[in-house]
Formats: C-alpha cells, structure tokens, sequence
C-alpha cells in the first residue's frame, strides 16, 4: 500500500511539474514549428504535374470542414486560386501555401460567397509576398466593378499598412487588385483566358441564370487536365469542355437535403427562407447529375465542392452521395477543406491526400 502511495505521489509531483513548464515547452513547440514553416516551400515540394487543392469546399451556409468556395490550381512553380469565398486565404496559409505565391484570381461569377474573401487574399498577397504589382484577378465582363469596389473598400487600410511598414516592406504600387476581363464565351468556344509556365487555363459559359456572367475554368499542364465547375445548372456545354479530363471539379446541392430545410423553413413559419431554399436547387447540379457528367465526359475522377448544404451530421455524407456511385463508376472524392488531387505529370495517376 505503501508502495502504491509513494507511487501515486510521484506522478502526481511529475504531473505538476509538467504543469507548471507548460508555457515554456509551448514556446519551444512553437519556435520549432515556426523555424520549420517559415522555410517550408510545399510548392517545390510537390511533383511535377497539375495540382487541385480546396481552400474551401462550401457554400454559403456555416460549415465547420467546408468553407466559401476556394480552389488553389498549382502547376509550374505557379499558383492560382478559382473564386475567393470567406476563408480560402487563412486556409491557404494553415495548409502551407502562403497567399503571397499567388499569380492570379480567376473568378467563376459575382455572387457574394465567391468574392466576400477576395480583399482578404488580395491583402494577404501582398503583405506576404512584397509585391510591386497588383494581384491580377480574371473573370467576365463586370469583375472590374468588382475590384472597383474592393479597391475602394481596402484604400484606407492599404494607407495604414505603407505608413506603419515602409514603402520597401509593403509596395503601395503592389496593394489592391487589377482586373482582367474578358467577353462571356460563346456557347460551345472555350477561349485561353491565361498561359503561365506551361499551365493553359480556358473560360467557357455555365447555366447559373438568372446569374450571369458565369464560366468555368479547364487547366492543361503537360499532359494532364482539370475542369472546375462554378456554380452551374447541369450544362451540356460544360459536359463538352470536360471531355477526357482527368478530374473533374464540380459543384453539388443535394435536393433531398435541401427540400428538408424547406420543410423546416415552411414549418418555422420562415418565408423568406422557405422562398430561398425553394429557388436554390434549379440553378445547381445534384450529385447524381454530376456524376451522370463525369460519365458521359469520359472522366477518371470526380471531386465534389461548393458542397450544399453542409453536412454535419454523421451518415449525412451518405445521403447526399446517394445514388452517385450507380451514375458514374470511376472515383468519387467528397472534397472538404485541405483535400488535395495530384496529378503527376508523365503518369496517369491520381492521387488524393488531405492538408
């Protein structure tokens, strides 16, 4: 008993110990992190090839492993990002991939959870990266009233940073946002809208009406091919564009899913919500219907984003792939934030990791 007392005394006396060292050991954690993450370059770290990594899965809802729509295409030493909803930028910066890396923006459409996140990412890109020129950011007709509007809203802030920095720290010639437009591809054209370091990326419309302008985005990079959606109705001239890709990134509401919270909005007595959430499905593609895509467009892999509505519930995921492995029988991937496809060049492989 003795024993067993002395015992439980020593661990206890240990444990305090432990205790009262927490903050230092903390400290070194965190310098040692630090010194590993400040040198880290997950870009040069990844084979060469065409790389899709989702700094944010979701939609407009709250979710807490999905968040507003993000898409980072890496190839050749270069990194882009499709659409810039609320917290891609931070997500990219806890994956590693720091937003000063960014060459370019490419917008799929204007609506609000695709471009609240943009100033952000635009900030962050250049406090991060020291850059003497603008983040360039791409999409149709109307994404210079876009960054009109950003560039206005950051214009103070931007005064700030230069005061407190210094000019050589933060650039004021690299602060905001410079837009490239170009005309809404015609049906069945799918024009290049960027060429950088061998990455190709072409424009091509989507059915998101009454919302237009809306494209999607097709990426080439040596032999290898990725498709990103948008927000888009089934569209036929999407499933043309995404003949023989490798991956095919496409948006998915669920209207089992959806007509639940219908339900509960009609029930609540919540019309404006009850409206909304009847509206919403005729302008999105379900997950059979993108799977009926992928299989038509010959696709070897499908990778779900813009995933509506959020899931956070065990045995949700279930229900709103239910049905896609009988439409499309290549691989699937659930995206949520962090989910990486690798596309190595010279290979025809496909690999699916998690940040």
């Amino acid at each position: 008993m003795l024993k067993r007392t002395g015992w439980l005394v020593g661990l206890a006396l240990g444990l305090s110990v432990l205790w009262s060292c927490r903050a230092p050991i903390a400290l070194r954690v965190m310098d040692r992190a630090l010194a590993r993450n400040m040198r880290a370059d997950p870009i040069a770290a990844l084979p060469d090839g065409l790389h899709v990594l989702l700094c944010g899965a979701g939609g407009p809802l709250p979710d807490p492993v999905r968040s507003g729509p993000c898409a980072a295409v890496i190839a050749g030493g270069t990194l882009v990002v499709v659409d810039a909803g609320t917290g891609g930028a931070r997500n990219l910066q806890r994956m590693g991939f720091v937003p000063g890396r960014t060459t370019a923006v490419f917008l799929t459409h204007f609506h609000s959870d695709h471009i609240d996140g943009l100033g952000e990412l635009a900030l962050l890109r250049w406090t991060g990266g020291a850059h003497a020129d603008p983040l360039p950011v791409h999409g149709p007709n109307g994404v210079e009233e876009i960054v009109a509007g950003f560039t206005q809203a950051y214009r103070r802030d931007v005064g700030y940073r230069v005061a407190h920095h210094g000019e050589a720290t933060v650039p004021p010639s690299g602060a905001g946002m410079r837009a490239i437009a170009f005309p809404l591809p015609a049906e069945g054209e799918a024009p290049v809208v960027f060429s950088a370091n061998g990455l190709e990326v072409r424009a091509f419309a989507v059915d998101h009406a009454p919302v237009e302008p809306a494209v999607g985005y097709r990426f080439d990079y040596r032999g290898r091919s990725v498709l990103i959606s948008g927000d888009t109705a089934k569209s036929a001239n999407l499933e043309a564009r995404a003949k023989g890709v490798d991956l095919l990134v496409h948006e998915a509401l669920s209207p089992e899913l959806v007509g639940r919270l219908h339900t509960a909005a009609e029930n609540a007595g919540r019309a404006n919500l009850a409206k909304i959430t009847a509206d919403i499905p005729d302008y999105h593609t379900s997950p059979v219907e993108a799977a009926q895509i992928a299989r038509s467009a010959g696709v070897d892999h499908l990778l779900f984003y813009h995933v509506v509505p959020p899931l956070p519930v065990p045995g949700l995921e279930g229900v709103f792939l239910a049905g896609v492995s009988k439409a499309f029988d290549g691989d699937v991937t659930l995206g949520r934030d962090g989910t990486l496809v690798s596309l190595p060049s010279g290979s025809d492989a496909i690999e699916v990791d998690e940040r």
